[in-house]
Formats: structure tokens, C-alpha cells, sequence
């Protein structure tokens, strides 16, 4: 028998690769506005991967308002901290104070916080549910070997020797993804040097909802708030230095974050592992092909400095779920180049601008050449001073922009 012969096949709607919270966004966002949409969600992790991540995220006022139009935000409220403050300081770390340059206070609008966090096991518990409820089918262990263009469509090949025959092929697996290499998608890629070590860490006393970003010279040391007197940590240093503290005893370890954590919330002690991503700029020269698209992690990498990444992603999954189910109810191919370029429009400028920010605040706070200290503490107390403009930061952090997916507005689609 040939391998054809050997293989079955299956013809579907959508195959979407990558079964985290963006694959599964997407997924939910269009089999609730269009049911006859036959979903494939094909994930190479193990199933229980999601289960121990030891990562938080800040999730958006408009997020926040997705996850709820797609039932699945009461399920992660009663995990949820909600942000009330955030306030930014730049010192060096043997610093015996740390003083505040800019504070930000204020909800999105009354009543509602501008973002949450939210821990990675709570966000994928919820979409998995949603996702089970739906029936939308997850293939879990299973990675693509390899797609085939066809007249009006691609012909997926996956490892355990099943076919999958679709109109149209999303690519969800992340910042090193292969889909996006199969392809044959080019990338801008620069690499900061820098690693983040994640952690969670409980203590003494009460955080009352503040965020703390402290600007060091290896780079920003982050505090989010979470349930109860716990916090996440998102601690950038450099690549040597990430190993050696991941090398070092539990000992070490905590005494290196105590000297940057400071001690005004009282005793500290690490909770659960640590791990480190790398941390660096990607940005895709294209998010589509005929019958292909990529969002997420695999369309765009950006530094965490502002807390962006998950809420850019689910952008992109409101925004290619909103033109799919369109183009589905007007009866066309909803894999066509002139669907897809809508998405691409849509997302394009905005992840390159969040993505060229990023970049542009971590190399000037990432340092410590003292005249370049001196200019931006004043011009972090300037912005301090103006309230207008503080408030309009809140609502880029909310995620509220014009034109913006119906889903982030809380609408149907």
C-alpha cells in the first residue's frame, strides 16, 4: 500500500495547530457564531503540559469582555486578581530605596478594573471546558508532519497517520512555530540577550491589587498580583545570569530575589518551580497564504515590558474569528486571499507599532548609563503629572481602541 492508501482521510472546515489559549480562542470564537463549521484543534504538547505552566498573564478589560461573550470568564473569575494599581520605579538593585516615578490608578471604566491576572492553568481549565461543551474536536500528542496546497484548499498530514482535507489552516503553535516554517513565512528576529525567569512566590502581607514594574539595569524585575498574598514574577537578566540562578540552590536563589523584591510585603518563599523563556523581537513578514493564516505567538514575539503578549494574541484570534464567520454567511471561500487579507490588514500595523514599543522601552531602561537614567525618570515624572495622558495609558493597557473586534467590545460576532 501506498502511504496515501495507508492514511485516512477526513475532510474539514478549519484546522487550527496549537492547543493553547489562542488555538482554543479561535476556535470557541467561531464554532459558538457559526456552528456548521466543522474545527479541528491539533496540538503537539502533552495533554497535561497546560496543567503545571507556572505562568500568569495580565488579560485586558476588553479580554476580559471576550472571555465573557464566550462564557467562559465566570469560570475564571473566582481565580482572577483584578489590577488596581500599578507603579513603575528605576533604581539599581543594591538601591536602599526605590523610589516611585510614575503611578498609575484607575479602572477602565467604573467598576471595571483595566486588566486581571490570571494563572495559565485557570485560563486553558476554562477554554478546554468551553471547548468540550462546543465539541469541538482537540487532538492532543499529535504534531502536523507536513501540508500540501490543493486547488481550494490544503491537505494537512499529521503523525498518526490521518489526513485532514481543509479550507483553511491556522497556525497557533507559538514563537517557534513550524507551521509558520512550513510555510515558508520569513521573520524579522532579534534576540535581546535577555531571559525571564518565572516564578510565583507567596508573602506576608497583602499586595491590595499593585503592580510593580522595577526598572534595573540587567532589565525590567515585574510584580503581579495574584489570589491571596501571592505574587507572579517576571524577572529579566541576562542569558548567563538566568543559568546560574536556575543552577543555584533554593537558598541562593531566594536571597537574589529578596535583593530585588525588596521586603514591604513581609517574608517571601517561592511557590512550586522557576523557568525562563528567552526574550527577543519577531515579527512575521506575512500573517497569511492562500488558505493559511498565523496568529499569536507564531505571527508576532514582543518583550513582556508591557504586559501585552496574551491580549495581542487574543486580538488576532477576535479579529480572524470575526472575517471567518463574515465570509462564511456571505457563502465564500472563507480561505481565499481576499478574506484573509482583511485579517492581516487589521492586525498588521498594530503588532508591529506594540511590538517596536516594546523594543524601543526596553533598550532605554535596560541600562545604566546614568545621563539616559536622568532622562527618563523625568520624563517618568512628567507623565506622572498629567493626568490625561495617564488616563489614556489606562485605556491602551484596557485594550479599548477604535475599530477594534466586536468580540472586544463584548459582542456577538
Amino acid at each position: 500500500m501506498t502511504e496515501k492508501e495507508n492514511r485516512s482521510s477526513y475532510e474539514v472546515d478549519i484546522v487550527i495547530v496549537g492547543g493553547a489559549y489562542i488555538g482554543l480562542s479561535l476556535a470557541i470564537a467561531i464554532k459558538a457564531a457559526a456552528p456548521q463549521l466543522d474545527i479541528i484543534v491539533v496540538d503537539a504538547a502533552n495533554p497535561s503540559a497546560w496543567k503545571v505552566d507556572p505562568r500568569a498573564f495580565a488579560v485586558s478589560a476588553a479580554a476580559v469582555r471576550m472571555l465573557d461573550q464566550l462564557q467562559c470568564w465566570q469560570a475564571i473569575l473566582p481565580a482572577a486578581e483584578p489590577i488596581r494599581q500599578i507603579i513603575i520605579t528605576d533604581s539599581r538593585t543594591d538601591d536602599p530605596v526605590r523610589p516611585v516615578f510614575l503611578t498609575f490608578t484607575g479602572d477602565a471604566s467604573p467598576g471595571e478594573p483595566f486588566a486581571y491576572m490570571v494563572e495559565n492553568h485557570f485560563l486553558n481549565a476554562s477554554l478546554h471546558q468551553r471547548a468540550n461543551a462546543l465539541e469541538i474536536h482537540i487532538i492532543e500528542g499529535v504534531r502536523v508532519e507536513k501540508f500540501d496546497e490543493m486547488l481550494q484548499g490544503i491537505r494537512v498530514h499529521l503523525n498518526n497517520s490521518i489526513v485532514y482535507e481543509t479550507r483553511l489552516l491556522v497556525g497557533a503553535d507559538g514563537l517557534h512555530s513550524k507551521m509558520r516554517e512550513m510555510a515558508g513565512i520569513k521573520t524579522l528576529y532579534q534576540s535581546y540577550g535577555q531571559m525571564g525567569i518565572v516564578c510565583t512566590v507567596a508573602h506576608e502581607r497583602p499586595h491590595h491589587g499593585r503592580a510593580e514594574e522595577h526598572f534595573l539595569p540587567a532589565g525590567p524585575f515585574a510584580v503581579l498580583p495574584l489570589k491571596a498574598n501571592r505574587s507572579s514574577l517576571v524577572w529579566n537578566e541576562c542569558d548567563e545570569n538566568v543559568k546560574r540562578l536556575l543552577a543555584a540552590d533554593e537558598m541562593t536563589f531566594e536571597a537574589e530575589l529578596k535583593s530585588r523584591f525588596g521586603y514591604h510585603l513581609g517574608a517571601l518563599q517561592v511557590e512550586g518551580g522557576r523557568c525562563a523563556f528567552p526574550f527577543g523581537l519577531m515579527l512575521v513578514r506575512d500573517f497569511i497564504r492562500p488558505h493559511f493564516a498565523l496568529t499569536g505567538d507564531a505571527a508576532h514575539g514582543i518583550h513582556p515590558i508591557l504586559g501585552q503578549g496574551l491580549n495581542l494574541g487574543l486580538q488576532d484570534a477576535a479579529a480572524l474569528a470575526e472575517v471567518i464567520v463574515e465570509t462564511s454567511r456571505l457563502g465564500l471561500d472563507i480561505g481565499s486571499m481576499e478574506a484573509l487579507e482583511r485579517y492581516q490588514t487589521w492586525r498588521r500595523f498594530t503588532t508591529v507599532r506594540m511590538g517596536i514599543t516594546a523594543d524601543l522601552l526596553n533598550r532605554m531602561f535596560s541600562n545604566d548609563f546614568a545621563p539616559l537614567r536622568a532622562i527618563r525618570d523625568i520624563g517618568l515624572g512628567l507623565v506622572d503629572r498629567m493626568p490625561r495622558l495617564k488616563n489614556y495609558f489606562i485605556q491602551q493597557a484596557a485594550g479599548f481602541r477604535n475599530g477594534s473586534p466586536r468580540l472586544l467590545l463584548g459582542e456577538p460576532i
